[in-house]
């Protein structure tokens, strides 16, 4: 086996790989991806692949092979480039107008032409849905959706927005048949029109799905360049499972998510035929808090647990050297990062966090329950919690238990502000400091946290998004870290690293899983490299 490492510039934030697939095959087999990722239509969430509703990278993943968009990330990361439109532009220079030309003979899958209007039918769709998982919010800046003919569309802006190409080349803003959904009900179930590279069949085993067959889609015009006509992805349980899948040639490839336990076996102790790939990656994991819940309403509870939390410690006992500790919400690597839980809370201490509770006149030990997911992270997420537990719990001033739950459960109960306090992971939808403090602090955010900050929310965010150069906002987005480190609505835990395990007749591996976690299924192939 050969270990194979991508070791990638960081250039405003942005990584692009350096190694180039080559080889090919007239091998026409599906290519067979295993994830532990789950799909399940429940009665609270019963449109998980519906475009105005899924915001969760399996969800995604399944959209981005299927749903085109007016803009995507090009392979190896960067600015934004058109897909679904031949030209995309701000026609200001204030960043309020955007404008978008369709390519010309773009039809959907069925062969139904795709318009102008259809664009306008799917973003005005978002918006009038306004689903309570979040997405939304990507899309909420719009004032406005003009068609000038048929291939011509104009977005007025509320505000300034720089990053507003990005938001437009993520699922939530994929291109939509009229004839298909309706213009204010989710889609339920598991079906999926679009334009995309492919088209897809979903296979259930009862309520959840055990695979998703893509098939290339002949219609598709577009940036990407497919290198397969069929993948297959498919579900498994666990990531022992799914190891167990790869070791036995019934899948070719595996990804999310990988235990520390598969990746150190596998750069230990080589398996023949097998090839472990290292990409660039900027998941985040953290602790948020319902801060109307009275066991965490006083802040300085959560100024206490910021102040013990053992991140290095954290790290190295649960996720080795697949993880480093993270110290506010935006990622090294990316324009904006800082260290404003260290710089306010130093070193872990037992003494500062019990200043913090007496000066707040709050009774030790603080009883608490940190909510986790069983099945959404990976298998070492209940060690993480479990850690997290014995760290505080050291203490004396704290009391704290640990309760699982599959995500299908996690997830509404969360929305619905059932837990005081609960770990979430978050995978970029695009590689912006932007993407990773909206979505937990401007309105209408992703974790429907009762937390306000009016100077984060109406100034600090919305003049982040003024800079065209994202560099010249990092000044901003560290007063927002200053202050969301003295709050501490949520308390960033680590950062993670990202590894592919694949048969080594497979090509293109190295760009088969960008930054922000998304599956790139036509840069598979078949040969050597």
């Amino acid at each position: 086996m050969n270990r194979k490492t991508l070791v990638l510039p960081a250039v405003a934030g942005l990584l692009a790989p350096l190694l180039v697939a080559c080889g090919g095959s007239d091998d026409t087999r599906a290519i067979v991806v295993g994830t532990t990722d789950q799909f399940l239509a429940t009665s609270e969430a019963p449109a998980p692949l519906d475009p105005a509703f899924a915001y969760d990278t399996g969800a995604w993943n399944i959209l981005r092979q299927t749903v085109q968009t007016l803009m995507h990330v090009p392979r190896g990361g960067g600015e934004p480039v058109p897909d679904a439109a031949e030209s995309c532009a701000f026609s200001d220079r204030a960043s309020e107008s955007y404008r978008c030309t369709l390519r010309e003979g773009l039809t959907f899958a069925d062969g139904t032409p795709v318009t102008a209007e259809d664009v306008k039918f799917s973003v005005e769709r978002v918006l009038t849905i306004k689903s309570d998982n979040g997405t939304a919010a990507l899309l909420a800046n719009i004032d406005a959706v003009e068609t000038k003919n048929e291939r011509e569309i104009v977005f007025h802006l509320k505000t300034p927005d720089a990053t507003f190409p990005y938001k437009l080349s993520t699922p939530v803003a994929g291109i939509l048949s009229k004839d298909k959904y309706s213009a204010d009900k989710l889609r339920e179930g598991f079906e999926v029109d679009g334009s995309g590279p492919y088209t897809m069949k979903a296979e259930r085993d009862g309520e959840r799905v055990a695979k998703v067959v893509f098939t290339r889609n002949e219609k598709y015009k577009g940036d990407a360049t497919l290198r397969n006509d069929k993948v297959e992805l498919r579900s498994f349980a666990d990531a022992e499972a799914m190891n167990k899948a790869l070791e036995e040639r019934r899948i070719d490839m595996m990804t999310r998510a990988m235990s520390l336990a598969q990746v150190k076996e596998l750069t230990e102790k080589p398996k023949e035929g097998i090839e472990l790939t290292e990409v660039p990656g900027l998941e985040i994991r953290y602790l948020a808090f319902n801060t109307a819940d009275s066991s965490v309403r006083d802040k300085a509870v959560r100024q206490a647990m910021a102040a013990v939390v053992d991140r290095g410690r954290l790290v190295s006992e649960v996720y080795g050297t697949t993880a480093q500790p993270l110290y506010s919400l935006i990622p090294s690597s990316v324009t904006g990062h800082s260290t404003a839980f260290f710089d306010t809370y130093g070193e872990p201490s037992t003494a500062r966090a019990r200043g913090l509770l007496r000066k707040a006149g709050i009774t030790t030990p603080v009883k608490l329950t940190l909510h986790y997911t069983t099945d959404h992270y990976g298998s070492d997420t209940k060690k993480e919690f479990e850690a997290l537990r014995g760290q505080l719990n050291a203490t004396g001033l704290f009391d704290v238990t640990v309760q699982g739950a599959e995500w299908s459960t996690f997830r509404p109960a969360q929305k619905r502000g059932d837990y005081p306090v609960y770990g979430l992971g978050w995978f970029p939808d695009f590689p912006d400091p932007d993407n990773y403090v909206a979505p937990f602090l401007d309105a209408d955010n992703f974790l429907n946290t009762p937390y306000v900050n009016k100077v984060v929310r109406d100034q600090l965010i919305p003049q982040s998004r003024r800079s065209a150069d994202r560099t010249a906002a990092g000044p901003t987005f560290g007063q927002i870290q200053k202050i969301v480190a003295k709050d501490v609505p949520v308390l960033p835990l680590w950062q993670g690293k990202q590894y592919i395990a694949a048969r080594d007749d497979v090509t293109g591996v190295e760009w088969a899983l960008n930054t922000s976690s998304d599956l790139l299924l036509w840069e598979l192939g078949r040969g050597t490299a």
